[in-house]
């Protein structure tokens, strides 16, 4: 079993810590809110620290679990960030989903400190870090990934290296970019058969066994069809999520004409105090504007 860190206890992180203790793993977190970090020790065992560099001393593995670019910085650079109390060698793995141009930054640190980066985003949401069954895309060297992979899988459904440095952080893009459409495509047909007098539920039980099926379908008609939107994924963190797609996107050339509008129906919705909503909000928009 290995010494580890784990940064960033919010509805992602601190199950995925959890995981870690309960797999036998020596962890000390950190959490910039430190009550949380006293309860997660109370509940998992372990121990806290109260900076990074200090959660990170004598760790083979700092995991980190953030909320975006500038946050991720704070955790990892600087006096008390993680990098200045890493020894040689260690592996820092990010599980954030942040810019490409900010894992090359770090990456790059990282290498300059004589350690090891890996961008590991996930997907499969708070249901997937509570149950252990996300979907890990990373990126980073062989060797790095390697070693980390082990500890990965205590929490993984699947964990695939896609490539060099930044390739996981481009995966989760391509993630985020197909999601916005099928919550789109699966808003707009529950909305269409309610105009038309159908039984959502009963459209969906048929449609599902056929080519329309996916799992924003099977997880979230009900709820939408409820009214219900405190599931999974705050809209907040799509748009800056989906905003990093569409930045990157005009970079390299990609053309993203369905992810562009819905990252506007997402901005609807934060009008309508959706901020905190999950994604499937977008039927709620369409029951308002229709």
């Amino acid at each position: 079993m290995a010494k580890l860190a784990f940064l960033g206890l919010g509805v992602m992180g601190y199950p995925m810590a959890g995981h870690l203790a309960a797999a036998g793993h020596d962890v000390t977190v950190y959490n910039r809110t430190g009550a949380k970090a006293d309860k997660w020790v109370a509940k998992h065992g372990g121990a806290s620290a109260p900076t990074p560099r200090e959660a990170a001393a004598g760790a083979e593995f700092v995991m980190a679990c953030v909320g975006n670019d500038d946050d991720l910085r704070s955790v990892c650079l600087g006096a008390d960030g993680a990098f200045a109390g890493m020894a040689e060698g260690a592996i820092f793995v990010d599980h954030t989903t942040v810019s490409a141009a900010v894992t090359a930054e770090l990456h790059e640190a990282a290498s300059k400190a004589g350690l090891h980066f890996v961008d590991a985003p996930v997907s499969g949401g708070q249901a997937g870090a509570e149950n252990g069954q996300l979907s890990i895309m990373c990126g980073g060297d062989l060797p790095s990934y390697e070693a980390a992979e082990p500890v990965m899988q205590v929490y993984a459904k699947l964990c695939r290296r896609i490539g060099a440095p930044g390739a996981g952080q481009m995966t989760k893009m391509c993630n985020q970019i197909a999601i916005a459409g099928l919550v789109q495509g699966l808003s707009e047909a529950l909305h269409f058969a309610e105009k038309a007098g159908l039984d959502g539920r009963a459209v969906v039980e048929v449609i599902s066994q056929g080519a329309a099926g996916s799992w924003q379908m099977e997880n979230r008609h009900e709820t939408m069809l409820k009214d219900e939107f405190e599931h999974g994924f705050a809209v907040d963190w799509m748009r800056k999520d989906l905003g990093i797609c569409l930045k990157t996107a005009d970079e390299n050339g990609a053309s993203l004409p369905v992810t562009a509008l819905v990252d506007q129906f997402y901005k609807d919705v934060q009008k309508m105090g959706g901020r905190r909503w999950d994604t499937s909000s977008l039927f709620k928009r369409l029951r308002k504007i229709g």
